[in-house]
C-alpha cells in the first residue's frame, strides 16, 4: 500500500506540477490559530509540514524564530503539537502531514514513545534537521516499522559517495537544501544553478520523490517549478508575523498567502 506523501507526489505528477509543500509552526501565533492556518492552507497545498518547537532553533532564521517564540510563549508543547495533528487529521484523512524538528524533544520523550505518539495522531512523516545520516539509520528503521516516512536532508555540500548511500537508504521523499544558510535566507544562487545541482541528484535514482527547499518565496517558486516539490517556510512565517503587525487574520492572510503560491506552480 502506497503512503499518502508518494499518492500527493503521483497526484501532481499526473497534473503536471511540482507539489507545494508548505510549513508553519505549532502554536503560532496561538495553538487554535496554528490550526485554522493548517485547516486553510491545506485546501492548496499538498504536503504540509509543521514543526513542533524547540526553545533552541539553530538551523533556523529570524522568521522561523520568531514564530518558535510565540508559540513558545503561548504554552505550546510536544502534546498539544500531536493533537493538533490529530483534530487537522479528522478534517483531513487523506492530506499528508510531515512533522519537523529537533531530536532533542524525541530524545526527551523516548523514540518508542514519540513514534507512537505521532502512529496514534496519523502523521505521515518526519524532518528531524539535526539527526543526520549515519546517524539516524536506526530512528528511520523505527520509522519505517510505523509506516512513517523518515525525510533525509541532502545539501550543496554533500559528497557523491554519501548522496548515492542516503538516497538509497531514502523513504517516500528526499528534501534538497538549496544553498548553505539557516531558514529563511534570501536565494543564493539563481534558480537555474539550483535545479542544475537538483537534476544531477534526481538522476541518481529518478524514482525518489526530491524536494527543495530554503530560500523559497512568490518572487522565484514560478522559476523553480520544473523541481517535484518546492517547500515554502520562512516566507508564510513572516506573512504571520506581518498580518499580526498589520492587525489582519493570519488565517485569512496565510491562505490568500498560499492559494497564490501555489497558483505560481501551475
Amino acid at each position: 500500500m502506497k503512503s499518502k506523501i508518494s499518492l500527493a507526489f503521483e497526484n501532481c505528477k499526473k497534473e503536471e506540477r511540482p507539489a507545494l509543500i508548505t510549513y508553519t509552526v505549532a502554536g503560532d501565533n496561538s495553538k487554535n490559530n496554528s490550526f485554522k492556518i493548517l485547516n486553510a492552507i491545506a485546501k492548496h497545498s499538498d504536503i504540509c509540514e509543521l514543526s513542533f518547537v524547540h526553545n533552541c532553533p539553530i538551523a533556523d532564521g529570524s522568521q522561523i524564530q520568531n514564530s518558535s517564540y510565540r508559540a513558545l510563549k503561548n504554552g505550546i508543547t510536544l502534546k498539544d503539537t500531536f493533537k493538533i495533528v490529530e483534530k487537522f487529521k479528522l478534517n483531513n484523512p487523506s492530506k499528508p502531514i510531515i512533522l519537523m524538528g529537533y531530536y532533542n524533544l524525541v530524545y526527551q520523550m523516548g523514540e518508542n514513545n514519540f513514534l507512537k505518539s505521532c502512529k496514534k495522531a496519523k502523521v505521515d512523516g518526519l524532518i528531524v534537521v539535526d539527526l543526520p545520516w549515519p546517524e539516524n539509520k536506526s530512528f528511520a528503521k523505527k520509522c519505517k516499522k510505523k509506516s512513517i516516512s523518515f525525510v533525509q536532508l541532502l545539501s550543496p555540500t554533500t559528497t557523491k559517495k554519501r548522496m548515492r548511500e542516503i538516497i538509497r537508504e531514502s523513504h517516500d521523499m528526499i528534501y534538497y537544501i538549496s544553498m548553505l544558510s539557516t531558514t529563511g535566507g534570501k536565494l543564493k544562487g539563481s534558480p537555474k544553478n539550483i535545479l542544475k545541482n537538483y537534476n544531477i541528484i534526481k538522476r541518481i535514482n529518478p524514482k525518489k520523490n526530491l524536494v527543495i527547499g530554503f530560500g523559497i518565496t512568490d518572487k522565484n517558486i514560478s522559476a523553480l517549478k520544473s523541481a517535484q516539490g518546492l517547500v515554502c517556510g520562512s516566507f508564510l512565517c513572516k506573512n504571520i508575523t506581518n498580518s499580526l503587525r498589520m492587525r489582519q487574520n493570519p488565517v485569512t492572510k496565510l491562505a490568500k498567502v498560499v492559494y497564490n503560491l501555489k497558483k505560481r506552480t501551475l
